[in-house]
């Protein structure tokens, strides 16, 4: 039995899950709702992915071998009738549609559960992250978020240093530019937002310490979170300031600590004390690669760390252990 996918938007994340989804065997997209001229996002899809390059559009079908997709141009949560397509999972990868009212709409519309891509807006049956919570999910959870790349990369580091007692935690996210940033100066309803994404960095909000402290209770009040959005592509990175309550902790010490989880989870931890910069991390599937040769400490308590990740590749693919891991859950075949 295949699990069959519908995707809500065919942006960077939709085309990255398309692309990622051609590769196995017991997963389909089967339905697409973008609000693009259909040609045109097979053009883009061709010219970005190699194993997409034998996609054919045809009567308003994509197409791969035996494995076609419906292309829609619905707007809105709800306007997609996704029960016609039998839809196990819907993938609202918009980045628009995070409140639960809106993923209700695509339940009401027959999906049999909704994941987003970004974190939402409201409570909801569950935040998952792969590699930190994953064993809680139910065989009734309905509405549920995959996080967002920086909420998967944070989490799972955070889970690891979590060994040592923490004081503080200070996160900023070295985020490449968005698809809602304008490359010229353009009047938004923000005003830095509103400046050139190619010609500024710019200071943004981030709302994962909210998240974070939801995930990991003991960091209830003692995490910050901020974002400085850069004139790069692709390729992100954490910058990671940690107040441990032990004087005792060194550089060494947290080294090796994420070198060990790197051993043991190679495909979603990295470690590297190689002199990287952020193009190297470009299509990386995993949640975030360590800079070990960038660790710092300042006075006795207070620890500065690297990661890098690619806020694209790897988020498409954690989207995907998420729905595998329901998929197990309720015993689909392999």
């Amino acid at each position: 039995m295949k699990i069959k996918i519908g995707l809500m938007g065919f942006g960077n994340i939709g085309r990255k899950l398309y692309s990622e989804i051609l590769k196995y065997e017991n997963i389909e997209v089967v339905a697409i709702s973008d609000i693009g001229n259909p040609k045109i996002l097979e053009y883009m899809l061709k010219q970005e992915f190699d194993n997409s390059k034998d996609v054919v559009f045809d009567k308003n079908y994509l197409i791969f071998g035996n494995k076609k997709a419906r292309i829609l141009n619905a707007i809105n949560p709800g306007e997609v009738p996704w029960d016609v397509f039998e839809t196990d999972f819907v993938i609202d990868a918009t980045g628009k549609f995070n409140s639960l009212d809106q993923m209700n709409m695509h339940l009401d519309a027959g999906a049999k559960r909704v994941i987003i891509s970004n974190l939402p807006n409201d409570e909801i049956d569950r935040l998952v992250v792969f590699g930190v919570n994953e064993s809680s999910i139910s065989i009734d959870d309905k509405t549920i978020s995959a996080g967002s790349s920086t909420m998967n990369a944070l989490s799972l580091l955070l889970k690891s240093l979590l060994k040592y007692d923490i004081d503080a935690v200070n996160m900023t996210t070295i985020h490449s530019f968005t698809s809602d940033q304008s490359l010229q100066d353009v009047a938004g309803i923000d005003f830095r937002c509103s400046r050139s994404a190619s010609e500024n960095i710019i200071p943004n909000s981030s709302d994962v310490d909210k998240w974070i402290s939801k995930l990991f209770p003991k960091l209830d009040s003692k995490i910050n979170s901020n974002a400085l959005n850069v004139p790069v592509q692709k390729g992100s990175m954490l910058d990671l300031s940690i107040v441990f309550r032990s004087k005792d902790i060194s550089i060494q010490d947290v080294n090796n600590l994420i070198s060990e989880k790197a051993s043991m989870y190679p495909s979603i931890v990295g470690y590297t004390e190689d002199p990287i910069v952020s193009s190297d991390i470009i299509g990386d599937p995993r949640s975030f690669v360590f800079d070990g040769s960038s660790t710092l400490k300042a006075g006795e308590n207070l620890i500065k760390l690297l990661a890098w990740y690619d806020n694209g590749h790897c988020h498409a693919t954690r989207i995907l252990d998420v729905i595998q891991s329901y998929t197990k859950l309720e015993g689909f075949n392999k």
